[in-house]
């Protein structure tokens, strides 16, 4: 399977760089898998899991992203994310405190509607992403 370049970039560090056979991600528009010679796409990230496959399904690694933007082109693939974590990082806690930034964010928001309605739905996917990690944690 061919592979391609991926970046999976946090304000805080890069969490990934390398070659990679495949990536799901988490899109506002709907869950996408990218493989090599995908076309190109901007796309917003919603609050979830990302999942990269380097060669074969038993070596993948998974992040939570709380949400931020995909850019693929012809050369690869890169994400900026607004936070990212290795999963093994992320628990309810971590989850309730991304939850409560984005409910201050919403009191805070200007008047302008369109910017009160995406804070919105994110803080909607959030609390639905919780409640899935939940599930998920507890199987």
């Amino acid at each position: 399977m061919a592979t391609f370049k991926f970046e999976l970039v946090s304000p805080e560090s890069i969490l990934f760089s390398g070659e990679v056979n495949s990536v799901i991600v988490p899109a506002v528009e709907g869950e996408m898998t990218v493989l090599a010679g995908h076309a190109p796409v901007v796309a917003t990230l919603k609050p979830g899991i990302l999942v990269l496959i380097k060669t074969d399904a038993s070596n993948g690694k998974e992040f939570f992203v709380s949400g931020g933007i995909v850019e693929i082109n012809p050369t690869g693939m890169t994400i900026l994310a607004e936070q990212a974590k290795f999963i093994e990082d992320v628990d309810t806690a971590v989850l309730d405190q991304e939850i409560l930034t984005a409910e201050t964010r919403l009191a805070a928001a200007p008047e302008d509607e369109s910017e009160q309605r995406r804070l919105h739905d994110q803080l909607v996917q959030l609390k639905e992403f919780r409640a899935v990690f939940e599930e998920r944690r507890a199987n």
